[in-house]
């Protein structure tokens, strides 16, 4: 145990975030059973970390970070570790990866029903469906999920502001204000262009190849998440990730699941689960029209976020591709998104109707006053026109 405490206060004391996370707020941290999912690298530890700084003080043995990987845990189990930890005065226990243990779900409810004044504050990747595929936690965890840097988030830190996330009510009523007080102090599209390539993921700060790293991630997410979480076969591996390819190689589209199924040597059934896989660990996105969900085909697909773009096939990037996969993952969190009739158009919450366009070639648009038009290459906007990079703001 006093190896885990010298662990966790040399942490928290070299814990540096620069942007504090919006989820930070929206945790009610009063509930005894909380977990985070997140895809890997987007900043799990650290926010575990960074709420352990806020909390305590570093040499407060009342709270402590443990890390599943440690080999500690291969000969003893959360539940008896919990007790230890309890017993002894401890109140907060932060879990990192618990997935990456046995039976995980079974004691962090065993350490629920024993210890009624501890606190279980777990992360866990976002291929995990804590309620759906853990019975034993239904009713007792509040599931989070921490998503990578907003354009807002990332502005902040390379311009050195502390500007406010926006509704997408106010957005939509008051973009005109609001971007009077944004331009006085940062030009956005100075940034825009870099949070598009290196800018979703939080280690972008580091001082290392970030696509490079952004590739390694994306192997570990189908090499372990995927197939540890999913207890698929090792051989099927290579057909999750030349499926991965080869629909971020074909483009923001419908995806043709039979063409799909034969390229990769398996069943459309298959694919499809495939394809809901890679959905549920935050590599890409899947479009439906309104009303309808999986399991039925989605009429498009496309990258979680644009860096993903960048990583994976930087030769084929096309601009309007970009543009609409920043615009709906900004929406994402908070929003239902579909597909509307027409192609480069969304439905937001069923009732706001979206086109990405150039604003170089708005003049030759045939444009409706129904619809609210996001517009990239411009830093303003009017009426219904409102500049593309304002819908980072909005966590």
């Amino acid at each position: 145990m006093e190896a885990f405490f010298r662990t966790h206060t040399y942490l928290v004391e070299h814990t540096h975030a620069p942007v504090r996370r919006m989820l930070m707020d929206e945790i009610n941290w009063n509930d005894r059973m909380i977990g985070i999912k997140g895809t890997r690298g987007i900043g799990k530890t650290t926010f575990l970390l960074q709420y352990a700084k806020e909390h305590f003080d570093s040499h407060d043995r009342r709270c402590l970070y443990v890390n599943m990987n440690n080999f500690y845990f291969q000969g003893h189990g959360i539940a008896d570790f919990a007790g230890e930890f309890y017993n002894n005065g401890g109140r907060v226990l932060l879990i990192d990866q618990v997935f990456k243990e046995p039976n995980w779900s079974k004691q962090l409810r065993d350490c629920y029903d024993k210890y009624p004044l501890l606190k279980i504050v777990f992360t866990g990747s976002s291929v995990m469906r804590l309620k759906d595929e853990n019975p034993e936690l239904s009713g007792i965890v509040k599931s989070y999920n921490l998503r990578g840097f907003s354009f807002r988030e990332f502005l902040n830190l390379m311009s050195g502001n502390s500007f406010r996330p926006y509704t997408l009510n106010e957005i939509l009523e008051n973009h005109a204000q609001i971007i009077k007080q944004i331009l006085p102090k940062v030009s956005p599209n100075k940034y825009f262009a870099e949070y598009i390539h290196h800018g979703f993921y939080p280690f972008f700060q580091e001082h290392r190849n970030y696509s490079e790293n952004l590739l390694k991630t994306m192997n570990m997410v189908t090499e372990v998440d995927i197939l540890l979480i999913k207890q698929i076969e090792l051989k099927y591996l290579t057909k999750i990730k030349k499926l991965f390819y080869l629909l971020a190689v074909d483009g923001s589209k419908a995806p043709n699941i039979s063409q799909l199924a034969h390229e990769i040597s398996t069943s459309r059934a298959t694919v499809m689960n495939y394809i809901k896989y890679l959905a549920d660990a935050r590599l890409i996105n899947m479009i439906y029209p309104y009303g309808q969900h999986f399991p039925k085909k989605p009429t498009k697909i496309m990258m979680h976020n644009s860096n993903l773009m960048f990583a994976i096939y930087p030769i084929k990037v096309e601009k309007q591709d970009v543009m609409e996969t920043f615009f709906v993952n900004s929406l994402w969190k908070d929003h239902k998104l579909t597909q509307s009739s027409k192609d480069n158009h969304y439905l937001i919450d069923g009732k706001f109707k979206f086109r990405i366009c150039n604003a170089d070639d708005f003049g030759r648009l045939k444009t409706s006053p129904d619809t609210i038009y996001a517009k990239y290459n411009t830093e303003i906007g009017v009426g219904n026109e409102i500049p593309l990079w304002l819908f980072g703001f909005l966590c």
